[in-house]
């Protein structure tokens, strides 16, 4: 059986997540006393020569994200750290698992940041129904505030910094970094239009730096041993590991954290153990419901960014669905589309409009089979003039399911 290569996981099963002293024994806040001693600049260095990218999908530099922050408005009095622990996409739970099991990983993570940009405060903005979630973190703050890591003064450095919990309601566009902005302010989810990015002018006019928990949980390992140490694994162009989330007809559904770059087959056929019994595979959703169709032939591509967006594919958050021979590709996309749908925020018209337009489209398809090729064409059409004039990443996510199930699956059957 294939192993795992566990960085951000290293602790599980191993300490207590309710124990800050199990955290501290394993090496835990060794490297934020050590940032404590660098200049602010050259942690960011640390980051951008490590390759990190950013685990929510985007893949952007988080070294460079902390240096637009840094250099923002320098005659700013604040300056906020986020953690996006609002996990909406569905067929993903990474960020859940380290927050439940390691919850003092990511929090360091948000520390050495927080310290990279001199941010004055921190919030945590976790989905309310992860209340485990939730309870594991605040027992995590607290006890960090009673050792003295968190709050005026820390360790008698100079540097102050604070944390703080909001729990959204559920909406899935609140896993976008402006709307989370928006909810965080107190006001409804909708979204901000940009630019100016978060960096320029984020939480309350400030530069803010948005991070997920995965991502920030691969900040204290990188601290400790060195950039170059990172990039010893994964690929040139995504270095490090990943946590991937596999669910569908697999022997072995779960999470796996595994070097960036290894195939899909591997992940599919050796960690997931391979197709349940009778079952064929014929096809991977990748990245959750705003990611990409793919079927047998990208079996053996590697899952990386750019290795994957040369195949027209996305990594996403790292979520992979498998799908059997007697899953319907149609069912699938249409339930996709529903969600969306169900989740649009309704402020601009090409989503708000849009979603139902393709709902249609997919009824028709299932109802009109001499006419699929020309409906699927308008289907495409559809997601990419919403691509095109959608507000915020919610409208322009339709494009990447509907482009590649017509892609690989023509006919949607």
């Amino acid at each position: 059986m294939a192993e795992e290569n566990r960085v951000v996981l290293k602790n599980l099963g191993k300490t207590d997540p309710e124990s800050i002293d199990d955290y501290i024994d394993s090496g835990g806040y060794k490297a934020f006393r050590k940032v404590l001693g660098m200049e602010g600049k050259a942690i960011i260095d640390g980051l951008i020569a490590s390759g990190l990218r950013g685990r929510g999908g985007a893949g952007f530099s988080t070294g460079m994200k902390n240096r637009f922050t840094s250099e923002a408005c320098q005659k700013c009095e604040n300056r906020y750290v986020v953690c996006n622990a609002d996990e909406g996409e569905p067929g993903t739970f990474k960020d859940r698992v380290i927050m439940e099991n390691d919850p003092h990983m990511f929090l360091e993570g948000m520390m050495i940041a927080a310290r990279a940009i001199n941010a004055t405060r921190g919030f945590v903005y976790i989905r309310g129904e992860y209340a485990l979630s939730v309870r594991r973190t605040q027992k995590a703050l607290d006890d960090m505030k009673a050792k003295g890591l968190l709050g005026d003064n820390i360790l008698g450095s100079g540097f102050s910094f604070d944390i703080e919990i909001k729990k959204g309601a559920g909406s899935y566009l609140c896993g976008e970094e402006l709307t989370l902005l928006e909810s965080l302010e107190g006001k409804r989810g909708y979204p901000r239009i940009k630019p100016p990015f978060p960096a320029e002018k984020g939480l309350w006019g400030s530069p803010t730096l948005v991070n997920n928990v995965e991502t920030l949980a691969c900040i204290p390992s990188i601290i400790s041993n060195g950039a170059e140490w990172y990039r010893t694994m994964g690929t040139e162009k995504s270095p490090g590991t990943k946590i991937f989330t596999i669910s569908g007809p697999v022997k072995r559904p779960g999470f796996y954290e595994v070097e960036m770059g290894t195939t899909l087959r591997t992940l599919v056929f050796d960690f997931a153990g391979g197709m349940q019994e009778g079952k064929i595979f014929r096809a991977a959703l990748l990245g959750g419901a705003a990611g990409t169709f793919v079927d047998g032939s990208m079996l053996d591509t590697g899952m990386g960014y750019d290795l994957l967006k040369e195949k027209g594919a996305t990594l996403g958050s790292g979520a992979i669905i498998v799908m059997d021979q007697g899953m319907s590709i149609w069912e699938m996309l249409n339930s996709i589309l529903r969600f969306f749908a169900h989740e649009s925020c309704g402020k601009c018209v090409p989503c708000r409009i849009g979603s139902k337009q393709l709902l249609l489209l997919m009824e028709q398809i299932k109802n009109n089979g001499a006419d699929t090729e020309e409906l699927c064409g308008r289907l495409l059409k559809q997601a990419e003039m919403m691509e095109k004039t959608s507000l915020c990443p919610l409208g322009q996510s339709h494009i990447m399911p509907v482009r590649t199930a017509v892609q690989y699956f023509p006919g949607l059957l």
